[in-house]
């Protein structure tokens, strides 16, 4: 990511003044669609977006925050945080995660890659372990990918190949987890009348066992590294159709939160331990709920569990999770290089910058916002905070989560003078809304627009601009709908809740006494998406944005 012979001075708008703060909002998993009752933010209290919206459509318009507008490969692919907030960040589209995987295992180049021939070298006497999401959700993992990669390590000379599979549930409707592992247990063998030794060696799902992130929770790791290394786990099957199908068959049990399980042969041995010698690949393309997994299998001085043995793997990531922590250190496929992100040339040119949320997306509005990139740009120009998020219960018991801090913290910063832009993401319609409780999401809802009442109150107080936009949808739909668009029902007879992201578009609204009266939506960009916004803000601080960025979503008209 050389900077180098970059220049960073951007030019200065015509007409729109520097200095001003501008408060930049993130309300993540908050879409736009019909009212109805599974719309959480319809049916909640929520007097200060209402008030926005009714600036439409010079104030208030919709972009999109889904499929190729944030560079994911169609447009049945529902955005996410991560992408999210690299397009408005980044102010340019790159192709993202499975993207990038996609068009990797499609030209065969990642067989090529250094990755691929580091974790080769185990083939011969030792066994290929692939451990991530099985799902077709395509927010993590592809099962597809995992097919793909499966068939080209055995034509590669992987003889013996284990996968340990996480349940999804969470991205896909819970229950799927059955057809998904039967689809893979076939193929496997399928491989294994070819003389490859390929099975499922264990599993567990994705909410309590491996995939959890921002350090939440390390027993969720634990649990993983005990099925998948030691082979360990309070239940032992014989194949992993008869697991998940008998684990789901318990009370209350569904996809996300199934108990760790590890397939044993015939004489109660688990069938795949990870041992000296081995590969092993996560292949997860997105990052945040393999990072704590990739600590524990590549950091030497690792103290977050006792992990009992550690055995002398090779190890690589579909992607590198961690640009700056370089973790994993080996990787399949290369991360889009995101360069010259607006925080970077805000820096830059004198802009002084907050940023803050609480800890499940502070990440999302400093890593991510800036290129997948740690740390500072300039120290002396920037401060980002982070405000601890309850750790150990699920959302829904919070619902309200840390909105209120986070908003203080954005009201201290603006009020203190110091800063030109005040960045927070308000995470409650997103995680809240993961949960699929409607009633706490729409409390969760109600909060977060509390908390943007506030920080839009004291920029009326010091004369600011205000910006108000979205990641990607969740909250605004919470049911999953048939072909027609109407609720989709399960076998009893029952609401199917949906728990993911949605393909909503997502609001952006402007507004504040700093901003000048002839500022209004450009009516010539109707297909706008989240990179429009980096542009957009650039103006807002009295700067035009570089040539290559998406156009600015606003123009000043003379009154």
């Amino acid at each position: 990511m050389g900077s180098s012979g970059v220049s960073w001075k951007l030019a200065d708008h015509p007409k729109l003044p520097k200095g001003k703060v501008v408060a930049m909002i993130v309300l993540d998993g908050w879409g736009e669609a019909h009212d109805n009752q599974y719309n959480c933010i319809s049916v909640a209290e929520t007097p200060t977006m209402d008030s926005l919206k009714n600036g439409a459509p010079d104030r208030w318009r919709l972009v999109r925050a889904h499929g190729t507008a944030v560079g994911l490969p169609t447009e049945d692919d529902m955005g996410n945080s991560e992408v999210g907030h690299n397009a408005l960040g980044a102010g340019r589209i790159f192709a993202q995660g499975a993207k990038l995987c996609d068009l990797a295992l499609e030209s065969g180049k990642i067989y090529d890659g250094e990755g691929f021939n580091y974790i080769k070298e185990s083939f011969e006497s030792g066994t290929l372990h692939l451990i991530g999401l099985l799902s077709d959700g395509g927010v993590h993992s592809r099962i597809d990918q995992v097919l793909l990669l499966v068939k080209g390590a055995s034509e590669r000379g992987a003889k013996r190949i284990r996968v340990h599979a996480l349940t999804d549930g969470r991205d896909v409707l819970d229950g799927s987890s059955v057809a998904f592992v039967e689809t893979l247990q076939n193929y496997l063998s399928e491989l294994r009348e070819q003389g490859i030794d390929a099975q499922i060696a264990s599993g567990g799902g994705r909410m309590y066992v491996t995939m959890d992130r921002y350090e939440n929770d390390w027993d969720v790791v634990k649990r993983g590294w005990d099925a998948q290394v030691l082979g360990e786990a309070p239940y032992k099957f014989k194949s992993a159709l008869e697991a998940v199908k008998t684990l789901r068959a318990e009370p209350k049990a569904n996809d996300q939160y199934l108990p760790p399980f590890v397939i044993v042969d015939e004489s109660g041995k688990a069938v795949g331990p990870i041992v000296d010698g081995d590969a092993v690949v996560t292949f997860n393309f997105r990052a945040d709920r393999m990072v704590m997994a990739a600590k524990a299998f590549e950091y030497e001085d690792f103290d977050k569990f006792d992990r009992v043995r550690v055995p002398k793997i090779r190890y690589a990531g579909m992607l590198q999770y961690d640009g700056e922590l370089k973790l994993p250190n080996h990787y399949l496929v290369s991360p889009p290089e995101i360069d010259r992100t607006s925080g970077e040339y805000l820096t830059h040119n004198g802009v002084r910058t907050f940023a803050c949320s609480e800890t499940v997306k502070f990440g999302h509005v400093t890593f991510f916002w800036n290129g997948n990139r740690s740390g500072y740009f300039d120290s002396e120009m920037e401060e980002y905070v982070e405000v601890p998020s309850d750790s150990g219960i699920t959302f829904n018991v919070q619902p309200k989560m840390k909105a209120l801090e986070i908003a203080e913290k954005a009201r201290d910063a603006i009020l203190s003078g110091k800063f030109h832009q005040v960045r927070v993401n308000l995470p409650n319609s997103d995680m809240v809304g993961h949960t699929g409780d409607i009633a706490a999401t729409v409390v969760a809802c109600k909060a977060a627009d509390e908390a943007v009442k506030m920080i839009l109150d004291t920029i009326e107080q010091v004369g600011g601009i205000y910006v108000v936009t979205a990641d990607h949808g969740n909250a605004e739909d919470m049911v999953k709908r048939n072909k027609k668009g109407e609720p989709a029902l399960d076998k009893d007879g029952k609401i199917q809740i949906l728990t993911s992201h949605t393909l909503e578009p997502v609001p952006i609204a402007i507004g504040g006494p700093g901003l000048l009266p002839g500022v209004r939506y450009r009516k010539d960009v109707p297909s706008g998406g989240l990179a429009n916004v980096a542009a957009t803000v650039m103006n807002l601080h009295g700067f035009v944005a570089p040539d290559d960025y998406e156009t600015t979503l606003i123009e000043v008209v003379d009154n």
